[in-house]
């Protein structure tokens, strides 16, 4: 098998900006990964290589967004406000304003697009911008830490450029505003994983949102109790996600690795370790095809960061914690004492009582995706 072209997308200019100092959102993760990842010799090598992005021009942004929107969060970020911002988002809760809202947006939308670009060029098999991943902005919306929504437009370029893709998003929230850019067509089939609506923000991603027109059966969602863990989460991906890649049959892969379905994550209720996270990685891996690879949530930084430096290491071909002893690694090189073991995570332990509701109600959900979606693929299922 030839050796994969693996490239790091990421410039220290992300480290020149920052959300204001009481919003959960840190741009500062990135740049962390980047150092753990270089401290390990990961950044380098006959396969492996860094690129620094460029911002992505208005022009390109103007593929999925408004010129109006994209207008209001510039005027914003110079300090210019009014009533039509807030009925976009602009200046919510989530989405507050401040001096780097576009600058910052543009250029981690850049760098995803850049690895488009060098996907598409044949310039890299695998890449990765661990700025990117934000899927909840709408054309003319802004919503959940997202002002520019950089895998919706990655993924219509690539589309465009007559690629069959396939986007898979593991972050804990829907991936409303990518599901929603392709809900009625077939040229992305968008794929999310993510703890219920009825527990968790935006509230949308059930099983029965499954795409219209062309697009009907190509915007698949699974929605998960509280409290999933790696066995039963790892058992829909293989019953979901492994099928639809078969037939979907895709000429690249956008993955969005939201780091906040991870056990701890302040801001929301699934349990998983980031071994499921490289499980995942490997399971791609195996179809040989191109993957762009972003980051997303993670709201606990430690476990984001060793999540994403643990993911990229599978991806490049260079999970030295599955050939060698890495006892005390982690500690060291992500400056945390907390635990000693490497990248990878503790396993967690389930108890019966969890085991039995979490099986219960996670089993139901697949029998409802695979009902409502692998007839219209050819699919044979039971129920």
């Amino acid at each position: 098998m030839k050796t994969r072209k693996a490239i790091f997308v990421h410039s220290h200019q992300f480290e020149e900006y920052k959300y204001p100092p009481d919003c959960p959102f840190k741009i500062n993760r990135a740049g962390k990964v980047r150092k753990v990842l270089n401290s390990m010799g990961l950044l380098t090598g006959s396969s492996r290589s860094e690129v620094a992005p460029e911002a992505a021009e208005k022009t390109i942004l103007e593929k999925f967004h408004t010129n109006r929107y994209l207008d209001a969060l510039q005027s914003a970020a110079k300090g210019n406000f009014s009533v039509e911002l807030l009925q976009m988002g602009i200046g919510s809760p989530d989405c507050p304003v401040f001096n780097d809202m576009y600058d910052y947006s543009a250029l981690a939308c850049g760098a995803t697009l850049t690895a488009a670009d060098l996907i598409l060029a044949g310039e890299a098999d695998l890449a990765f911008n661990p700025s990117g991943g934000y899927h909840h902005a709408g054309t003319e919306l802004a919503e959940g830490f997202c002002y520019i929504n950089d895998v919706a437009l990655a993924c219509l370029i690539l589309a465009q450029a007559g690629k069959r893709v396939f986007y898979l998003d593991i972050d804990v929230h829907h991936g409303d505003g990518v599901a929603n850019a392709f809900f009625d067509s077939a040229d992305v089939m968008t794929v999310s994983f993510h703890e219920s609506g009825r527990t968790l923000f935006p509230g949308s991603g059930f099983e029965n949102e499954i795409g219209t027109g062309d697009g009907k059966g190509y915007c698949v969602n699974v929605p998960l109790p509280i409290g999933t863990y790696d066995k039963i989460y790892m058992n829909a991906f293989k019953s979901i996600v492994i099928p639809l890649l078969n037939v979907y049959d895709p000429n690249v892969i956008v993955f969005e690795l939201g780091a906040d379905a991870l056990a701890g994550d302040p801001l929301a209720h699934l349990r998983l370790t980031n071994n499921t996270y490289a499980e995942i990685v490997y399971h791609l891996l195996s179809f040989n095809k191109p993957i762009l690879m972003t980051g997303g949530g993670g709201y606990n930084i430690d476990n984001t960061v060793r999540a994403w430096a643990l993911a990229w290491s599978v991806l490049c071909g260079a999970d030295i914690e599955n050939t060698t002893t890495t006892a005390g690694m982690g500690g060291v090189m992500l400056e945390n004492v907390e635990w000693q073991g490497g990248l990878r995570d503790r396993q967690i332990p389930v108890n019966n009582q969890e085991h039995n509701v979490i099986d219960h109600e996670v089993k139901n959900t697949i029998g409802k995706v695979k009902a409502n979606i692998f007839g219209l693929h050819g699919l044979h299922y039971n129920e």
